[in-house]
């Protein structure tokens, strides 16, 4: 059942990369990227590895997609914060949900959850850059 859930959400995000809005695309992301720690913290409690992984693999190209939705609308972040400052507080929240998920997964899919944990954090870091920055 989860491994259905899994390859919806991976179609899901097919279909949010084909979303115009970037902005709008960049919140469908991000959403999705929630949706896929859900995921994640089932199949922890369950102790499927494998799903683990696909659910955090998700999550990290969610964000990615977010991220880049963003950066490709062209619009400034300190001219127009509401979508970027929607973005750095999800991502803060998922950055906290994935070391909570660090620490309840084994040594191997931790050393996994980490890494993608770091490329969320460099995702929230570069937001909050682009939303202080003066230009």
């Amino acid at each position: 059942m989860q491994a259905l859930l899994i390859l919806c959400l991976a179609f899901d995000l097919a279909s949010i990369k084909l979303e115009p809005n970037l902005e709008r695309r960049s919140e469908r992301a991000v959403d999705n990227a929630s949706a896929a720690m859900d995921l994640a913290r089932d199949a922890s409690t369950a102790g499927d590895s494998a799903k683990i992984k696909a659910a955090v693999e998700e999550v990290r190209d969610s964000v990615d997609l977010a991220y880049q939705s963003l950066v490709d609308s062209g619009k400034g972040a300190r001219r127009n914060p509401k979508f970027f400052k929607r973005a750095e507080l999800k991502t803060r929240e998922l950055m906290r949900r994935l070391e909570g998920l660090a620490q309840s997964v084994d040594s191997d899919d931790r050393i996994f959850v980490e890494s993608v944990r770091d490329r969320v954090s460099k995702v929230h870091d570069d937001l909050i850059q682009d939303i202080m920055q003066k230009k």
